[in-house]
């Protein structure tokens, strides 16, 4: 019989990469991540891992077992919600992971309303970048988190997660007041200062794709992640910047947002399985209350 323990150190290796990331992500030592899988190599019998340089890939036999590897570990997350359905009353810890703007502007709301509908739910938020929410719902750290792509950057499918569709929100040009770029908007400010998000974020891989798909590459003066700054510096003619729907809630006077047709998507996430657990029920659909007060993307 196949350790699921190992197993799942096997799924992460196929995600993160390198037995180092998964030692990291489980607190172990990466001799001891080592030691699991070559036992768990013993235990099926055929070669899981093979040489890469310094490193190791996944062979087929390997790669096939990730698979399968899901479908179990979904199963186990559908028996554990199963049993907790099956309890008096809910009592649980519900962690939930959002990305800035969702903390200010969703959240509220949606943690208002399960705290007076379950008020034995212990509730615990942690705001990530939402590059970071899968591999914290992976490993255990959140149960439910706010994710989102944009059209122009549409992410990846992850089948160790399951999402429900939440926002499409419409995604502006934010310039100085006064400021006419004209018809197209993007094209009109070629010659402006951008204010981007630091480098490797989605901000700031869908501003440089939005300015490219307008023939030029744009000239970035600052960057900057939290939008309420991106709009302050905005405000204060410092350059121009891309702000979607939620980010611009509270715009300065001083801006003037250009919609573009644009949209960031945002979904609700948990891992397979789970959507029967009480607690990932209840928090999806108090989320999913809260994003209805919100208007759709024009």
């Amino acid at each position: 019989m196949l350790d699921v323990r190992r197993l799942r150190l096997l799924r992460d290796l196929a995600h993160l990469g390198t037995i180092a990331a998964v030692a990291e992500a489980h607190t172990y030592s990466p001799s001891a991540v080592s030691q699991q899988l070559a036992a768990l190599q013993r235990e099926a019998g055929v070669p899981l891992l093979e040489r890469d340089g310094r490193g190791v890939t996944l062979t087929a036999a390997g790669a096939a077992l990730v698979e399968h590897t899901e479908t179990v570990l979904a199963a186990l997350e559908a028996a554990s919600a199963t049993l907790a359905a099956a309890r008096t009353g809910l009592r649980a810890t519900a962690r939930i992971g959002a990305f800035p703007t969702a903390v200010r502007t969703l959240l509220p709301a949606a943690l208002v309303a399960l705290a007076r509908d379950h008020p034995g739910l212990d509730l615990m938020v942690t705001e990530l970048d939402p590059v970071d929410m899968p591999a914290a719902l992976r490993d255990r750290t959140l149960d439910v988190a706010l994710v989102h792509d944009y059209d122009l950057a549409p992410a990846a499918p992850d089948p160790t997660l399951d999402s429900t569709p939440l926002l499409d929100e419409t995604v502006f040009l934010a310039v100085p007041e006064g400021t006419d770029p004209g018809a197209e908007p993007v094209a009109g400010v070629r010659d402006a200062h951008w204010i981007l998000g630091t480098p490797g974020t989605l901000c700031h891989t869908v501003a440089l794709r939005t300015c490219e798909a307008a023939g030029y590459t744009p000239r970035v003066r600052h960057h900057a992640d939290d939008f309420t700054a991106v709009l302050a510096l905005v405000a204060a003619g410092q350059g121009v910047a891309l702000v979607p729907q939620l980010g611009a809630v509270a715009s300065p006077a001083a801006v003037r947002l250009l919609p573009l047709p644009i949209r960031r998507r945002t979904r609700v996430a948990h891992r397979r399985g789970t959507s029967a657990h009480p607690a990932v029920a209840a928090c999806v659909a108090a989320i999913q209350a809260a994003a209805a007060d919100y208007p759709r993307a024009t």
